[in-house]
């Protein structure tokens, strides 16, 4: 055989042996891997404590317990000879005091000690130092055992399975701290270039059949503004589908963080899927704090696009405690707050979002208020739909007709305070609450009513933050990071699991799923952030309040089939009665209840009620017994 080619052969074959033991390492490497990063992160922990103060404070603890101890020894000393000097009895004074001395000496002693492991706690020996001094502990004595016993047939094993141990310890060391050998581009950070070694198909191909993968080969990882994504081939035995649901084996082969964003969907074709790990945001550097009129409410974390939600839809906010709902949806407020044409009432049985926007929004805390809004806006849309105009769809808004967002902050507070058969002072039944704001979801767009519902908990029974008549109505969702996928399916759409829309996987705060409609896909964004500081400095702006319409204030029906002729203009101008003569003058007339009084005058019950009180207080009305009102004759007058 000729030699050039039995070398060749021989180059050959220490290159498949050198080959076969890189990828045995490589395979290695990941169990390993943890036992490495604990003892890098014990050493880097002992490292950082190891400063110049904490080893003056360990110097002057080991000097002082030596001269305690030094102290201790002499007084027991001391104590001791006085105890065998002859004449010395036991109540003699200066065997008294040495026992005394000895007692305080030995107290010291403990007390230093204390303080030097204390010391010695701030200030440890390096790792490598006591696995040293934790070897020698078996090393040592095996050696000893060795040398006595060299003549016995198990004479060398003590000395043997010490070196052995210290090698596995090294060994151990050295491969988990092994990277596979993959070239990745400049610039990525750590976490990326290791994904990036271990989705290379070299490193997957070795160690997929471990983790239940074989069959699935992935492409070199593409770096994108949003992170990682790498395409990978199925072989027949696999679908996209059965591909995500091994979603933790994944997961553990790449050696992903646990709160990595990880998302695995269809690929190009029926036998393709693709990962992404959301390594990046495509919002990083975008200054997202603040609010100015006219800017986005967040930044897609994956185009890097702006993201805008139009004035005028209705939307669902949910958000587990944490996730950053309040502070992302200030700048909705704010720019629904912030035109002329535009007016805020916001809801907030907490209260704590309420106070911040008193000076420019109707605000409503307390179930009365809460009630009087409610059927102060029910009233207002009925009102708003009879002006429309034949041939549209919604009412034109103005000054004078303002669009009006109804921010509802916590919903599941409003469901509480509207429990049926719970009412108010004046007999007012609060379960109406959740009729109005049914009524306004689904009547009130038309109308320029809008209602923006947030809840921390947006499930629909009987503890839930959203009602199912509601929920129906509302197109533009918003789900931060939520509490389980239960809830991500609400928000989302039950096909969101499926689908991948793990709402209940976002970090915390700010980054938000945003689903435009029943068949858009959702946006990851990150929101933008809105502190009640920036709020209370925001310029204020007209609170709406409804005003009645004169046909409802003269107790007249709203539609007029007939033109009625114009009366004639008096020669004096008279004074409007107020809304309290109104109510006192229906009573006056026989209505003997709220709602009576509100037919019969056209404001409405929340309004009705409030006067009602303030009659009763003046003693102008009574209420008897069965609830009936009536007026109290005044003094002079002669009854019929």
């Amino acid at each position: 055989m000729d030699l050039k080619a039995v070398s060749t052969k021989i180059a050959g074959g220490s290159k498949n042996v050198a080959e076969t033991i890189t990828n045995g390492l490589d395979a290695l490497s990941p169990t390993l891997a943890p036992f490495a990063a604990r003892w890098d992160a014990e050493a880097d922990r002992r490292r950082q404590l190891r400063t110049p103060d904490n080893l003056k404070r360990l110097m002057e603890a080991q000097k002082n317990h030596a001269s305690a101890r030094s102290t201790a020894a002499q007084a027991k000393i001391r104590r001791r000879n006085l105890a065998h000097t002859p004449g010395v009895g036991l109540l003699n004074p200066e065997r008294r005091a040495a026992r005394t001395a000895d007692k305080a000496a030995r107290q010291h002693a403990r007390e230093t000690l204390a303080k030097l492991k204390e010391a010695k706690t701030s200030y440890p020996a390096t790792l490598r130092a006591r696995a040293i001094q934790a070897h020698a502990v078996h090393a040592v004595p095996g050696a000893g055992i060795s040398a006595l016993a060299w003549d016995q047939a198990w004479g060398a094993y003590p000395v043997a399975g010490s070196l052995a141990l210290i090698a596995a310890n090294v060994a151990a060391l050295a491969i988990g701290r092994r990277q596979p050998r993959v070239q990745v581009e400049d610039g990525l950070s750590a976490e990326e270039q290791r994904l990036v070694a271990r989705l290379d198909p070299s490193y997957w191909v070795q160690n997929a059949d471990a983790r239940g993968l074989a069959g699935t080969v992935p492409s070199p990882a593409q770096v994108t503004p949003a992170g990682l994504v790498a395409n990978v081939r199925l072989d027949n035995r696999w679908t996209p589908k059965a591909f995500r649901a091994k979603g933790d084996e994944i997961r553990a082969l790449l050696g992903a963080r646990t709160d990595l964003r990880m998302e695995i969907k269809p690929g190009s074709h029926g036998d393709r899927a693709t990962i992404t790990l959301r390594t990046r945001s495509a919002a990083d550097g975008i200054d997202l704090t603040g609010w100015t009129p006219g800017c986005p409410w967040g930044v897609d974390t994956v185009t890097g696009e702006p993201v805008m939600v139009p004035l005028g839809r209705r939307m669902l906010i949910a958000g587990t405690s944490g996730a950053g709902k309040s502070w992302s949806t200030r700048a909705l407020l704010a720019e629904g707050s912030e035109y002329p044409d535009h007016r805020l009432v916001v809801i907030d049985p907490k209260r704590v979002e309420a106070i911040n926007w008193q000076h420019r929004a109707r605000t409503a805390i307390s179930a009365d208020e809460v009630l009087e809004v409610t059927d102060e806006l029910v009233a207002e849309m009925h009102d708003r739909l009879e002006l429309i105009p034949r041939g549209q769809d919604v009412i034109q808004i103005s000054p004078d007709r303002p669009r009006i967002t109804v921010f509802v902050d916590e919903g599941a507070e409003v469901i509480a305070m509207a429990k049926p058969r719970k009412r108010g002072e004046d007999g007012e039944d609060y379960a109406r609450i959740m009729e109005n704001l049914s009524t306004l979801a689904r009547m009130a767009r038309a109308a320029e009513i809008i209602l923006i519902w947030a809840t921390q908990k947006p499930t629909m029974d009987a503890r839930g933050g959203i009602d199912p008549q509601i929920s129906a109505q509302i197109t533009y969702r918003a789900a931060l990071a939520l509490s389980t996928s239960a809830e991500s399916r609400v928000v989302l759409g039950e096909d969101a699991t499926e689908k991948g829309w793990h709402a209940h996987e976002l970090p915390m705060p700010g980054v938000a799923m945003l689903r435009s409609g029943p068949k858009s896909k959702p946006h990851p964004i990150t929101t933008r952030a809105f502190s009640p500081q920036h709020v209370i400095g925001l310029p204020g702006r007209e609170i709406w309040h409804r005003q009645e319409s004169p046909a409802r204030s003269a107790g007249a029906s709203p539609l007029r089939l007939v033109k009625e002729p114009a009366a004639a203009v008096p020669t004096q101008p008279t004074k409007a009665p107020t809304n309290r003569e109104k109510v006192a003058a229906a009573i006056g007339t026989g209505a003997t209840t709220v709602a009576d009084v509100a037919n019969v005058t056209g404001i409405n019950k929340g309004s009705v009620s409030k006067l009602v009180k303030q009659l009763l207080d003046a003693g102008q009305i009574r209420k008897a017994e069965d609830g009936a009102l009536s007026v109290v004759a005044q003094v002079g007058e002669v009854s019929a």
